[in-house]
């Protein structure tokens, strides 16, 4: 009896696997599928690196206007060991962060502004969609102005990127299910409470959506200001290098911008995978 009874609770500690073949197949298959994703991105960018080079090393192309990969790396080492890689990519970085920061939480707060007063909300419509249509580049020299050289970029990033997050984050308000808010409504909450309880919560993914895009237009506002008034970052590395016909750094510049963002949107795409499951 004893022994009956301790390989039932073995088999209790221990249960066998319950997956199916098909099940584990499956599996395997998903496994191998992102496998053949990542080798074939790597496969890509190994065949782009590898034509632009084979171009520029039999004068198809013009070298000296397109640079080739195996100038570019040479150029990235030195620009590293002087320091100038990590000074302009910190403030690039940091400009980036700052107006990504600060339109995300106005962009917010202008969205929250709206849902709460429809009567504002029909009053500056017009000229949301206005600002957001006009090309940002035409305030360049009012924020060099008004801002001066260093900050006119923490200007460009934010007005590039903070009405399309007032757009898309009110957006995500709105389409909260009017039943969930009466509901609530009904229970005897208030409006801040409603807003705080309900409406917020179910915004999160679109307020994800509003980081993705923000956390790119933040950057490209960085490097439009830092084209036209600083004296520093990976902006100005790309237009000093451009003046002077040294297209190594301006090619050295775009593939360390390219990383930036891989790494900006990775940062993104972790944080979206870490709320998703709370806010599906």
């Amino acid at each position: 009896m004893s022994t009956v009874m301790n390989t039932t609770n073995t088999q209790a500690a221990s249960p066998p696997d319950a997956r199916s073949p098909e099940y584990v197949q499956w599996l395997a298959q998903i496994q191998r599928r992102k496998l053949l994703i990542t080798a074939s991105r790597i496969g890509v960018l190994a065949v782009f690196l590898a034509v632009w080079e084979v171009l520029a090393r039999t004068q198809v192309i013009n070298p000296m206007l397109t640079s080739y990969p195996s100038a570019v790396l040479p150029t990235l080492v030195d620009l590293f060991k002087t320091g100038d890689l990590t000074g302009h990519t910190w403030i690039t970085f940091k400009a980036t962060i700052i107006g990504f920061a600060v339109s995300m939480v106005l962009g917010v707060l202008i969205a929250a502004l709206l849902w709460w007063s429809g009567f504002l909300k029909k009053v500056l419509d017009p000229f949301l969609v206005i600002a957001n249509a006009m090309p940002k580049i035409a305030f360049v020299p009012i924020f060099y102005i008004w801002l001066g050289s260093e900050y006119s970029v923490y200007g460009m990033a934010v007005a590039i990127s903070l009405f399309i997050t007032i757009m898309v984050v009110y957006e995500g308000f709105q389409a909260i299910d009017p039943n969930k808010i009466k509901l609530a409504t009904t229970l005897g909450a208030s409006k801040m409470q409603v807003m705080r309880y309900v409406v917020f919560p179910g915004s999160v993914p679109a307020v994800i959506a509003a980081i993705k895009m923000n956390i790119g237009l933040s950057l490209i506002g960085v490097i439009v200001g830092e084209f036209q008034s600083s004296s520093a970052g990976l902006g100005f590395l790309i237009v000093n290098g451009s003046q002077v016909f040294k297209l190594n750094i301006v090619m050295a510049a775009i593939v360390v911008l390219a990383m930036l963002s891989a790494v900006m949107y990775l940062a993104v795409t972790r944080l979206e995978k870490a709320v998703q499951h709370r806010y599906a």
